[in-house]
Formats: C-alpha cells, structure tokens, sequence
C-alpha cells in the first residue's frame, strides 16, 4: 500500500470539510497515495479514474464531522480552555453560521490562535488514528513515517 503525504492529506481533509458532507469529496488511492478531489459545488480540471467511487482500491477521506472534529470539538475545546464561556459556546451552535459567531466569540476572549493550535492537533491526531485503522501509510514530505 502506498504512503500517502500528510500534507496532500491535511489539505484534502480541509477541502472534504469546507462543504456540507457528499458535496466535496476526496479519494486516495491504496495503490499510489495519490489523492483524487471531487465537487459536487463546482467542476475542478482533474481527470478521474472511471472507477473511482466503485472500486477497493479507492478510500474515501471522511468528513470532519465523521471525526468528531465539528461541534463536539468545539465544545471541547470551551469545555478545557474557556469554561467561563461554555455555554456561550453552546449557543453558538444552535443556529445557522455557528463558526462565524464561535470564532468572533473566540477573537474577543483572545483565543482564536489557541482554538487553531487546538483544532489542527486533533485533526492531525484523528487523520493518524483513521489512517492507522484503515492500513494507510503517512509520509511527510518524501519521508515515510509510522502511523
């Protein structure tokens, strides 16, 4: 099974969940680590294999929600760096544009740097553990590493 590179892999999680989930899609390919993007919101320039979404030897990354990345990371995040506003938080989530107002709360607490550095250490952690349980090898910049 080929490596896939963290960074093509980051990158391509981040493109997965920009939408809503099924509207961007990224597959990497178990035989060349190769990342294939698909949208169903705009056309992107990048020919596709035929068998894409029918084949074994494609996996689709998953949506950040699939992770626990989206609401509950959130929550988590208040819950450990801003218990004082928890339920602010909570609030956040409950209507449409939630992280517009979760990351203007955040600017004005002065945590909105601590929420990424928190955010991108959870979503590399995830990433590892999905890759690991799915035998998908990380590479990092041409340097093949343990998952």
């Amino acid at each position: 099974m080929a490596a896939v590179d963290l960074e093509d892999l980051l990158t391509a999680f981040e493109f997965v969940g920009a939408a809503a989930p099924g509207e961007n899609n990224a597959y990497i390919s178990l035989d060349t680590g190769h990342i294939h993007w698909t949208s169903e919101l705009s056309a992107l320039d990048e020919e596709l294999p035929d068998d894409l979404e029918a084949s074994d030897r494609y996996i689709a990354l998953p949506h950040k929600t699939e992770l626990g990345l989206g609401k509950p990371l959130a929550l988590q995040f208040a819950a450990s760096e801003l218990p004082d506003c928890h339920g602010q938080v909570a609030d956040c989530f409950r209507h449409k544009g939630a992280y517009a107002r979760f990351k203007a709360l955040l600017d004005s607490r002065e945590a909105l740097e601590r929420w990424y550095s928190y955010e991108a250490a959870a979503t590399g952690k995830a990433l590892r553990a999905w890759c690991a349980d799915h035998g998908i090898p990380i590479a990092t910049r041409g340097i093949d590493s343990a998952t």
